[in-house]
């Protein structure tokens, strides 16, 4: 079945934005801390952990250690999560979506 062309052109439109938006999501780079910066973590876009900091202060007490860790790797995929969907409502503002829609 051959699609209207105006329904082609949105089509192809919609493709060349979640194109843009893949490449734009793969260059996001964020850090988080926890433990007042006692332990620090890198992420990318794609929630790949790109470096943990730990500060040998806390190499001693690994329970909290441990902690800071898992604190500071969620703080970092929220990070990640909130710019993905600031950059994903521009692109889809521009659709002219109603709100909500994704």
């Amino acid at each position: 079945m051959k699609l209207p062309g105006n329904m082609q052109q949105m089509m192809r439109q919609a493709q060349q934005m979640q194109d843009k938006l893949q490449q734009e999501i793969a260059q996001i780079k964020v850090e988080a801390t926890a433990g007042g910066g006692m332990v620090t973590v890198h992420m990318d876009g794609q929630k790949n952990l790109l470096s943990v900091k730990i500060d040998p202060e806390v190499a001693g007490d690994v329970e909290m250690l441990q902690d800071m860790v898992v604190a500071a790797c969620n703080e970092a995929v929220k990070k990640v999560d909130a710019e993905t969907k600031q950059k994903m409502g521009g692109m889809l503002g521009g659709m002219g979506l109603p709100p909500g829609l994704f």
